[in-house]
């Protein structure tokens, strides 16, 4: 068995929803820091297709229970790590809803930590999260404004407590260089006092792990086949002389004062619609 090379300080997650490959990831690295979840993993795991291929949906109990379920496989084989639990939201969820998801999930199990979606609500619900001393995730992070807006949602938030979610390979897609804006908000957080982790997310390829790896990243997490490709290949990671090649648009740094009040920043942005869009309604075709 590979177990954790000693010079990685960046903590390595799985993004996915099915217990197997939360167990092979395992056996393959050795070790694993944590695991992501949200709707549309969910939707994937093969039970879940396997129930819908034979043109049965689920109650909105049933699919919170098997949600749960999942969950509980997963932060038993990952006791010490940190798993991830996305709210339900869609554009008509309001702070209260996405709060009280928050509350039941985080009782599922000791390691929880709920996902909001920056959004005028998400960000609501987690300022009342982080009263509560509830560890959160805000997923669907595009832009360094959001970023930044994440930052003063949660700045009386325990260091640690609050991970922000970049989703590179969305940004990619556009022709947008999705790894420089992990750059800009590490180099933008460097100018606060640490309590919000940056989580390297929607990674897509080998290079988007090892530079961000590179970056210094606090948390990277990767589906299962850049996890599975990396320990083929004896888990390499970047030297001081690591270059990260692309032809994308760079997206370039901005000065932000993160010491703002929450309402100064411009959380708006089309791939943050886009993806709630997605999230929800790849939850909503699981249920009758």
């Amino acid at each position: 068995m590979s177990k954790r090379p000693s010079e990685l300080k960046t903590k390595i997650f799985l993004d996915g929803g099915d217990p197997k490959e939360t167990k092979e990831i395992i056996g393959l690295l050795g070790f694993l820091d944590g695991q992501t979840t949200n709707p549309t993993l969910i939707s994937k795991n093969p039970e879940v297709e396997e129930r819908l291929g034979r043109g049965k949906k689920f109650s909105k109990d049933e699919i919170y229970n098997f949600y749960k379920r999942v969950v509980r496989e997963i932060a038993g084989l990952i006791p010490e790590g940190s798993i991830s639990i996305e709210v339900y939201a869609d554009f008509n969820t309001v702070p209260e809803d996405m709060f009280n998801q928050a509350k039941e999930m985080y009782s599922w199990i000791s390691n929880a930590r709920v996902k909001f979606p920056i959004t005028k609500a998400g960000l609501t619900a987690a300022t009342m999260a982080v009263e509560e001393e509830i560890r959160i995730n805000m997923t669907l992070c595009f832009t360094q404004q959001q970023a930044a807006a994440v930052y003063s949602a949660t700045k009386r938030a325990a260091k640690g407590s609050v991970y922000v979610s970049p989703f590179v390979g969305r940004l990619d897609d556009r022709g947008e260089d999705g790894m420089s804006l992990i750059a800009n908000i590490i180099k933008m957080y460097k100018k606060g006092n640490g309590h919000v982790e940056v989580l390297t997310a929607s990674v897509r390829n080998i290079d988007h792990l090892l530079y961000g790896i590179y970056l210094g990243s606090d948390i990277i997490t990767a589906p299962f086949g850049v996890l599975k490709e990396w320990a083929e290949q004896g888990m390499l990671l970047p030297d001081s002389n690591y270059q990260y090649k692309t032809n994308l648009k760079e997206i370039l740094y901005k000065e932000i004062d993160l010491n703002k009040s929450l309402h100064n920043f411009d959380i708006s942005h089309e791939l943050t619609k886009a993806g709630i869009e997605r999230f929800s309604n790849d939850w909503n075709i699981l249920i009758e």
